[in-house]
């Protein structure tokens, strides 16, 4: 290491006080509620190479401490002089930016005629045009349908604007007077960021603090190898499901193989589903360390080290295998605009992998949904057309080793912070009715996952359009450990307790007429440990907060409760007769799902899925599974060999025609 131990940690705390300044710069002067309240945007310090160093840990979601612009940065045609200022909205360009509403920016940062650095950051735009607003539902099938892409290209070009890049993304949203303002503020912070990187060159020299960020990245992977370090070699087998891979479409199985060796790790996702004929697939480009499949490593790491360095060095130990043609790592122009919900699911998948290599130190399962609400309609008071953020509805986290899960907010997106009502409905024709804590949604558990949240509103515009993002959990839901129960499915229900009462299930676009009122409820977080074994004076605590009822308490933690208190003898009595719990529960939806598709099923799946190119294998998978629907007394092996045997136009791929 080149940099002194006492040196390096004053260099680590002046980048990350860059970050915080680039984010608090870009978060006070954005315009969208999405960005200014919501805070779905990140800022990351680069090298001259594009690797991340520092990030901010106060503001921004938490999703990209270690992403590698590297590729973007080149693409980029004719080099870079001072004053420019490149972006990019292209899942499928460098593979930087990951949907087209996120638009990715950086700045290089010259000293001497020389690249010392940059200062990069990404927000996430409420609407980038495309067939539905807010531009995502899993409805659409290819890249084209969800908006304006710009593969990486100079904003800027020596200080000047590029007036005909800018009118052209303009032309093509829904309210460009938003999107310009947000991406004002975005420029602001990188601008900001090349002010703070030149004050730290000058501080500490060019040349310390070029070593200073190459030893931050090695100090960031050391700290990821002592944390491997401490836990059991061996190869840790999971899968977890999304409820489906499309509208009205079967169930999306991911699947880790992770591998722990001595300091190292790797995560093979073969066995994972093709790439789905929705928007859910998840543009990585086969990239062994892309940030979004290691999210979910990022919070396990800091779990296991709450002060660990996060950063592009964090992620070299880790190598992902990414099967092409699968949903982790999709062809063009697959849609990709949901690729969140998938990287929900994706989080859970690691989480359970490390919960098998230490299942004393890890959670049960977070919600792993977070609906993000959209609105988009004729404002009545003004005649102007908003598209705004009602809310994001974040469910409970997984039940602790030391604690509950934390309510509302699990830990896998609590980034995403909640819109104040007030905001709300001074800034869309939304009246809020509800919005707070579900009773009873968290799992049993010694340790209970944290409960949903529940929001219900109204508008009273006329041919409103909502888009659910992110609609899932309602079929599988937050697994449960070491004993612990699963979490409550998700709901989403138009008009509730009226005679019109429809239940939407997974749908993410609606139409309402005025007076409509929609309700949505997240899922709850998982819980650990045997119900049994909860004092039951947090039970109690429980009853009297509103958080359980008494017939929940009773039912599932054995606690009786007469007159607000517990009655000793009744929870004694009725504890002795319920059996002792542990190990996993996925729920009584997941165990029927695996009986039939069971892990030869699964092979026998991934087998046929093989033998055609990646632009068959989802449509393959739908007639594979309703072929297996259709014989319910038949071994799905030999269903899906039959249908191989007799498909025609499988045997017309097979032979290449």
């Amino acid at each position: 290491m080149r940099t002194d131990p006492v040196t390096l940690q004053v260099l680590r705390n002046h980048c990350r006080a860059a970050a915080e300044s680039m984010a608090t710069t870009l978060y006070r002067t954005a315009h969208s509620t999405f960005v200014k309240e919501t805070e779905d945007f990140t800022i990351q310090l680069l090298d001259a190479r594009g690797k991340t160093c520092a990030v901010p840990l106060d503001l921004g979601a938490t999703w990209y401490p270690g992403v590698d612009y590297e590729a973007a940065i080149g693409l980029v045609p004719g080099g870079y002089q001072p004053g420019d200022i490149a972006m990019t909205s292209d899942p499928y360009s460098g593979y930087l930016s990951t949907h087209s509403p996120d638009t990715n920016m950086w700045k290089p940062v010259f000293h001497e005629g020389e690249i010392i650095a940059f200062a990069g950051g990404h927000i996430h735009n409420v609407d980038v045009g495309g067939a539905v607003p807010a531009s995502l539902s899993r409805t659409l099938t290819e890249v084209h349908q969800e908006g304006l892409r710009v593969p990486p290209s100079k904003l800027y070009r020596q200080g000047v604007l590029d007036e005909t890049l800018l009118r052209t993304m303009l032309a093509n949203v829904r309210v460009p007077e938003q999107n310009w303002g947000d991406l004002k503020a975005l420029v602001a912070a990188v601008n900001t960021g090349e002010r703070r990187i030149l004050d730290l060159a000058r501080r500490f020299g060019v040349q310390r603090l070029q070593d200073g960020l190459a030893d931050l990245l090695d100090y960031g992977e050391a700290q990821a190898r002592a944390v491997l370090s401490g836990l059991p070699d061996g190869a840790y087998r999971f899968a977890d499901y999304c409820d489906e891979d499309g509208v009205g479409g079967d169930p999306l199985r991911l699947n880790l193989t992770l591998r722990i060796q001595g300091d190292s790790a790797e995560l093979d996702f073969t066995g994972t589903d093709p790439q789905t004929l929705s928007s859910m697939n998840v543009p990585t480009g086969g990239h062994p360390r892309h940030s979004l499949i290691l999210v979910g490593v990022y919070y396990v790491l800091s779990a296991l080290s709450p002060k660990i360095l996060l950063n592009f060095g964090t992620t070299r130990p880790f190598t992902c295998i990414l099967p092409e043609g699968s949903v982790v790592n999709p062809a063009h122009p697959a849609a990709v605009g949901m690729r969140s919900l998938t990287c929900a699911r994706l989080r859970s998948l690691v989480f359970g992998a490390f919960a098998q290599a230490a299942p004393e130190r890890l959670p049960a399962a977070p919600a792993g949904s977070s609906s993000i609400i959209n609105l988009a309609a004729e404002h009545p008071r003004t005649g102007r057309r908003v598209i705004a953020a009602v809310a994001p509805i974040v469910g409970g986290g997984g039940g602790m080793p030391h604690r509950d899960g934390t309510d509302g907010s699990g830990a896998d997106a609590a980034y995403l912070k909640n819109s104040p009502v007030e905001i709300t409905e001074s800034e869309a024709p939304v009246r809020i009715l509800r919005y707070g804590l579900m009773p009873d949604t968290g799992g049993a558990g010694e340790h209970r996952g944290g409960l949903a949240t529940v929001l219900e509103f109204t508008t009273d515009a006329p041919d409103a359009t909502v888009t659910a993002r992110n609609r899932d959990r309602s079929i599988f839901r937050p697994w449960g450990i070491l004993g612990g129960r699963p979490g409550a499915a998700s709901t989403f229900t138009l008009n509730p307790g009226r005679p019109e009462e429809q239940d939407l299930r997974n749908t993410d676009l609606l139409h309402l007429s005025p007076g409509d009122v929609v309700r949505i409820v997240s899922p709850g977080g998982g819980g650990r440990g045997d119900p049994a074994r909860r004092d039951p004076r947090a039970v109690l605590r429980d009853v009297r907060a509103g958080r359980l009822t008494p017939q929940a308490a009773e039912r599932d933690h054995g606690v009786v409760i007469r007159d607000d208190a517990v009655d000793a003898a009744a929870t004694r009595a009725l504890r002795g007769r319920m059996p002792a719990r542990a190990g996993f529960d996925g729920g009584a939806e997941r165990a029927a799902h695996e009986a039939r598709w069971n892990a030869d099923a699964y092979a026998a799946l991934g087998e046929a899925m093989a033998r055609v190119p990646p632009s068959w294998r989802g449509r393959l998978k739908r007639r594979l599974f309703a072929a297996v629907r259709a014989a319910p007394d038949e071994a799905p092996r030999a269903v899906i060999g039959a249908v191989l045997r007799e498909d025609r136009a499988f045997r017309r791929a097979l032979a290449g025609e």
